[in-house]
C-alpha cells in the first residue's frame, strides 16, 4: 500500500495539487496544443491557484485528440520508445506514445492497482488479455506485476483450452480478464468436466466490461459469473488516454482513484461540478505523464463518485463503475436508456445465450433499437422476455432471431481488442 493513499485527505490533496501544477507548467514549456490554447484564452499557468481557477482553461475533447494528435507530443520523437492506439469505440483509434518515464509511471500505476486487490510478490497471474495490437493495458498489467514481483502466465486472449492448461500448469491465483470471457472459460470447463471451482484461482482483475452498478452491487453479468463460479470479482476501469487505472479494493464500494497520477473531476453537462452521488461525466487531467500529457480531457464517460474514507483505510476518492457513455444516450419511446442498461437486461435472463443490442435513427430521425438474439430461444422464452423488458425498462425494443455466425460477425469485429455487445449506426 502506498503512503500517499493512507495520507491525510488534506496532504493527498496538497500533493496532488502540487502535481497538478507541476503538469501545467510543463505544458506551457512544451506541448504545442496547449501553447496554442493559453495563448488563445490569455491563460498563465502560474497564476492558477485553485480549482476555480482551472475551469477556465476549455475542455480537451476526444476530436481535439484526433484532429491536432502530433501537436500534443511534448518531446522529441526520438525518445518515444512505445506506440498504441486507443480502443477507437466511438471512433477511429487515436495513435499515443510514451517514452521510458511513462512506462515507468505506468508500471508503478499497475503494481498499485494489484496491490489495491491484494496481489502481493509471490502470487501468481495469469493475463488473458492480449499484450499485441497496439493495446496498452496488455503491456501495463505485465510491467505492474513485474514491477510488484508477482509470476506472470501470458496466455493472450480467447483460446479457454490454453486457459485451462496454464491454470493446471502453473497454478495461478489470478486472472485478468474481460468477464464475459470468464463465462466462456466456465462453459469450456463444463463441456470438458474441468472442476473449475477447485482450481487455483481464486479473484479475477475484470477489465472492459462493468461489474457493479452504482450502488457498488453486482450487476446481472456480475451475479451470473459469482453464481457460476464463486472467486472473487474485481472491477477495474482504465483508458488509453489516461494511462491510469481505477479499481477497487476488497471492500467493492468503488473504483479508488490514485492521486499523484491522475486529477479527476465530474461534471454535468453544463461544466460544473456535479454533488457526491450524481452523475456527470469525468474529466481527467493526467500527472506525472511526459510523452503526451492531457488537461482536461473530457473522456466520455458517466460516473459518479464518493470521498467518503475506505474500509480499507485509504483516504483517496472512489469512481462509480461507468454508467454509460455521454454519446451513446439513447432516447427511446420517451425513455432515456443506456446501452448497459439494456445489457444488463438481457445478461439477467439466462434464456438468451447470444446477443447485440443495436441502436439506429428510423424514418422520422428518432432513435429505434434493434436487439438480435440466438434463434435457439423458444416462442414461450421470447414472450417472458419482452415482459422482462416492460417491468424492467418500461419499453420493449424490437427484437429479431437470427443465427449465432451472424451476431458473432457483429461481437467480433476485425481488429476489435474485446466483444462488442452494442452497436451505434446513427452516426
Amino acid at each position: 500500500m502506498t503512503s500517499i493513499q493512507t495520507d491525510p485527505i488534506e496532504k493527498i490533496a496538497r500533493i496532488q495539487w502540487l502535481e497538478l501544477q507541476k503538469q501545467l507548467l510543463y505544458l506551457q514549456k512544451n506541448s504545442g496544443f496547449y501553447k496554442k490554447l493559453f495563448k488563445e484564452h490569455k491563460i498563465d499557468v502560474s497564476k492558477i491557484k485553485t480549482e476555480a481557477d482551472l475551469k477556465l482553461i476549455p475542455i480537451t475533447t476526444k476530436e481535439d485528440l484526433q484532429r491536432y494528435n502530433e501537436d500534443f507530443i511534448c518531446i522529441p520523437s526520438e525518445e518515444i520508445i512505445d506506440h498504441v492506439t486507443t480502443s477507437g469505440t466511438l471512433g477511429s483509434p487515436v495513435n499515443f506514445a510514451l517514452n521510458e518515464a511513462d512506462l515507468e509511471r505506468l508500471a508503478l500505476n499497475e503494481m498499485q492497482s494489484f496491490e489495491l486487490i491484494g496481489v502481493k510478490k509471490g502470487d501468481k497471474v495469469q493475463i488473458t488479455t492480449t499484450l499485441d495490437r497496439r493495446f496498452i493495458a496488455g503491456m501495463a498489467y505485465f510491467l505492474g506485476l513485474r514491477k510488484l514481483g508477482a509470476g506472470i502466465i501470458r496466455t493472450g486472449s480467447g483460446m479457454p483450452h490454453l486457459q485451462w492448461d496454464s491454470i493446471a500448469r502453473f497454478k495461478p491465483n489470478y486472472l485478468v480478464a474481460v468477464p464475459s470471457f470468464l463465462l466462456k472459460m466456465i462453459e469450456y470447463a463444463e463441456a470438458n468436466g474441468i472442476d473449475y471451482k477447485n482450481s487455483s484461482i481464486k479473484a479475477a482483475m475484470c477489465i472492459g466490461e462493468p461489474l457493479r452498478d452504482q450502488n457498488f452491487e453486482l450487476n446481472a453479468l456480475g451475479r451470473k459469473i459469482k453464481e457460476l463460479w464463486p472467486i472473487e470479482l474485481f472491477s477495474t476501469y482504465a483508458s488509453t488516454e489516461m494511462a491510469t487505472a481505477f479499481t477497487e479494493c476488497k471492500y467493492h464500494t468503488g473504483n479508488h482513484i490514485q492521486p499523484e497520477l491522475i486529477y479527476t473531476e465530474v461534471l454535468d453537462d453544463a461544466g460544473n461540478p456535479v454533488k457526491i452521488g450524481e452523475i456527470g461525466e469525468l474529466v481527467i487531467t493526467t500527472l506525472q505523464v511526459q510523452t503526451m500529457p492531457l488537461l482536461r480531457f473530457a473522456t466520455g464517460d458517466l460516473v459518479s463518485y464518493t470521498n467518503e474514507v475506505c474500509k480499507c483505510g485509504r483516504n483517496t476518492k472512489r469512481l462509480s463503475p461507468i454508467l454509460g457513455r455521454k454519446k451513446q444516450h439513447i432516447k427511446f419511446k420517451g425513455t432515456s436508456l443506456y446501452p448497459q442498461h439494456i445489457i444488463d437486461v438481457l445478461m439477467g435472463f439466462d434464456a438468451v445465450s447470444n446477443f447485440i443490442v443495436i441502436v439506429q435513427k428510423d424514418d422520422m430521425g428518432m432513435d429505434s433499437l434493434l436487439i438480435k438474439i440466438s434463434k435457439s430461444i423458444s416462442d414461450m422464452d421470447l414472450n417472458n422476455l419482452k415482459q422482462h423488458f416492460q417491468a424492467q425498462l418500461h419499453v420493449i425494443p424490437k427484437i429479431a432471431l437470427v443465427n449465432d455466425e451472424k451476431i458473432n460477425n457483429f461481437k467480433n469485429p476485425l481488429g476489435s481488442r474485446k466483444p462488442v455487445m452494442f452497436l451505434d449506426l446513427r452516426n
